[in-house]
């Protein structure tokens, strides 16, 4: 499958999507949301592909926010759903069930950081930039911003990045959690792709009902989430993998895992 917005690239285990509006910024708009909607669903429908990793084409953009030309039409009834749109695209990327890595190089500001925080794990770029500025347009984040982004840094900072319209860079991004880590930018893809690999080398039903539990914790109270997480472990005690891998760990062998 070929997309108009972004290059996909499957390998061993794994997918790469990278955005490729290089001339806009890798900036949002209805075609790239629809693009990603068919690449998220491709890796779903892909027994082989376990994880994924999304980036940005160029130097300068992971994704600059959304398209501003197509936002400025938008008015009180056009504008609920225009948000819906990428709520539900970036709520798939979350729900996949495999996990999905955001390399960020160079500028995640409105949409494109609402991008960033629905991936599972973030990676940055030194040169990297994050924000939610949409109160400088006149508007609210709506992708997803003002839920995601409270949950991952609390209340009180994301109050203040989201009500400022304040941008900040990779570092001060990585101090307060809003990413994992920050890599000189030519070697960001390469460190994302062998934290992939590493994932994918594991076995992927563990990891699917892993990262489900810890979805879970955001989405259930502290009892439900413990329950979810009782049931998951109980069904994973039933898979292939798991008598494979505590099986190896006796033998003092390398577990080899076929996802069943």
């Amino acid at each position: 499958m070929t997309f108009e917005t972004l290059l996909f690239e499957k390998k061993i285990g794994y997918a790469v999507i990278t955005l490729n509006r290089p001339d806009k910024l890798n900036a949002l708009n209805n075609q790239l949301f629809s693009d990603l909607s068919l690449a998220v669903s491709q890796i779903s429908n892909d027994s082989e592909i376990h994880a994924a990793i999304i980036t940005g084409s160029g130097a300068k953009a992971f994704a600059a926010g959304a398209d501003i030309a197509e936002l400025h039409e938008q008015d009180s009834t056009s504008g609920a759903e225009f948000s819906k749109v990428g709520q539900r695209v970036f709520d798939a990327i979350e729900h996949l069930g495999k996990p999905v890595i955001a390399a960020v190089n160079g500028f995640a500001l409105g949409g494109g950081c609402e991008l960033a925080l629905a991936c599972h794990i973030r990676f940055a770029a030194t040169n990297s930039k994050f924000g939610q500025p949409e109160v400088n347009l006149g508007i609210l984040p709506g992708y997803g911003g003002t839920q995601r982004l409270t949950q991952l840094v609390g209340r009180a900072k994301s109050a203040e990045l989201i009500l400022s319209g304040m941008i900040i860079n990779a570092e001060a991004a990585e101090k307060i959690g809003l990413v994992n880590s920050v890599h000189e930018p030519a070697e960001l893809l390469d460190f994302a792709e062998k934290f992939v690999q590493t994932i994918v080398s594991k076995a992927p039903l563990a990891v699917h009902a892993a990262l489900q539990s810890i979805i879970a914790s955001g989405e259930m109270s502290a009892e439900e989430g413990m329950n979810f997480e009782s049931s998951k472990f109980g069904e994973i005690c039933g898979t292939q993998d798991f008598k494979e891998g505590t099986k190896a760990f006796l033998e003092k062998r390398t577990a080899v895992f076929t996802g069943k």
